[in-house]
């Protein structure tokens, strides 16, 4: 019987330790089984510009996948039974149960709410496609009134920022305002922070400092100092949150619902399930927990293929760097800011600003889209067999964990 491995969620990280896989391990011990529940690659570094009202490239997994021998399955992951070694899938046709002897979890991430009411009712993302498209159409029909329509975004981490510059560049008709909990850029160098403030200024951007949202209203926002922001689109980009699924299947997890992992990817309470991208909570080589990104998908993904091709295959298992070089910002399409960090994740007195700073940020978003649709470039022809008895490795490692 050939080991199932079935790998949850198709995006930077489960699209690339899928197709890695099927590259480097034989079709005749093994079966690779895709869920997923778009049928394209879905750009989640792009969003903000499909929003915007740009078109962004979206590969068909099928077309991405060809040639592999990778099954494809759309269909929207419902609950993981890891006692069962169980996934159940909801689809068109109703859905029904994959079986696994391993399981890639990678179903990434979501806007999160953070409990404040009326964020789920009223307000929009670019958390994931649909909710992109759904803000896009809802800036086409602003943009088709009278100007002084005015667009709220709610939220200055990473896609707060390039969520308020792309729109203010792409339609300059409507009025932009970024609220921020903090300072502007708190986490950036001082240069890379007068930079952020130069750019917002060139774009008529509107910045609220050291302001909370507590309520989002259909045309309003209500901040916890009583100040009442008139608002004809709120854009709430303030963090992200976990599928709970994980959590209910009784894997071991965080606090906020990641699965926790050893320096494999490997789940601490079920060792025949690893983790990567978004859902795993992995520590750095720093000693601190990579952050949600594009950067710790790569990483994390990595060690994850490579732990399950050790392990199934009785080789050495590599370790992977772990680690978070820095944030690589897009301020619209024609500036930018690369801000590197230190060993303690700590922005570093250098950045890059301005057009190259852009240029880079746009080859860095080109590569990854390359290296996810063509996962098994440069690796060795080479497909290696299973180690006697891999199907029953996780049975025996289990019995003595």
């Amino acid at each position: 019987m050939k080991h199932r491995i079935v790998v949850l969620g198709a995006g930077y990280a489960g699209a690339y330790v899928a197709g890695t896989l099927a590259r480097r391990l034989s079709p005749a011990d093994t079966e690779i089984t895709v869920v997923n529940a778009e049928p394209a690659f879905v750009q989640r570094l792009r969003l903000h510009q499909l929003a915007a009202g740009q078109e962004i490239e979206a590969p068909q997994l099928a077309e991405v996948f060809a040639g592999t021998a990778i099954r494809l399955r759309r269909a929207r992951v419902t609950a993981v039974d890891p006692e069962l070694r169980v996934v159940a899938v909801a689809d068109a046709d109703g859905g029904g149960e994959l079986g696994y002897d391993t399981l890639l979890y990678a179903l990434g991430s979501h806007g999160a709410d953070h409990g404040v009411p009326g964020v789920p009712e009223h307000a929009f993302d670019v958390a994931a496609r649909p909710s992109a498209l759904r803000l896009r159409e809802r800036l086409d029909s602003l943009s088709k009134r009278d100007e002084g329509r005015s667009v709220l975004v709610v939220g200055d981490g990473l896609t707060g920022i390039e969520t308020a510059t792309e729109i203010a560049e792409s339609r300059p008709g409507l009025s932009v305002t970024l609220v921020a909990r903090g300072e502007l850029g708190a986490p950036l160098s001082a240069g890379a922070r007068s930079h952020l403030r130069q750019v917002c200024d060139r774009l008529d951007i509107i910045v609220l400092e050291h302001t909370s949202v507590e309520a989002v209203e259909a045309t309003r926002v209500l901040c916890a100092d009583g100040t009442v922001l008139a608002s004809d689109a709120t854009v709430w980009t303030a963090g992200f949150a976990v599928s709970p699924i994980a959590a209910v299947s009784g894997l071991e997890v965080t606090e906020d619902g990641r699965i926790v992992v050893d320096r494999t990817m490997r789940s601490l309470s079920h060792p025949n399930v690893y983790a990567a991208g978004d859902s795993a909570y992995a520590i750095g080589d720093n000693g601190r927990p990579l952050p949600m990104s594009c950067a710790s998908a790569g990483y994390t993904g990595r060690q994850a293929t490579d732990a399950i091709v050790g392990r199934l295959t009785g080789s050495k298992i590599a370790n992977t760097r772990l680690e978070y070089p820095g944030n690589h910002i897009s301020l619209g399409r024609r500036d930018g800011i690369l801000q590197m960090v230190d060993h303690e994740g700590q922005a570093k007195p250098k950045y890059m600003g301005g057009r190259k700073a852009a240029r880079i940020k746009a080859g860095i978003v080109k590569m990854s889209l390359w290296a996810t649709s063509h996962p098994t470039f440069g690796l060795p022809k080479r497909k290696h067999r299973l180690a006697a008895a891999a199907s029953d490795v996780s049975f025996a490692e289990k019995s003595v964990a």
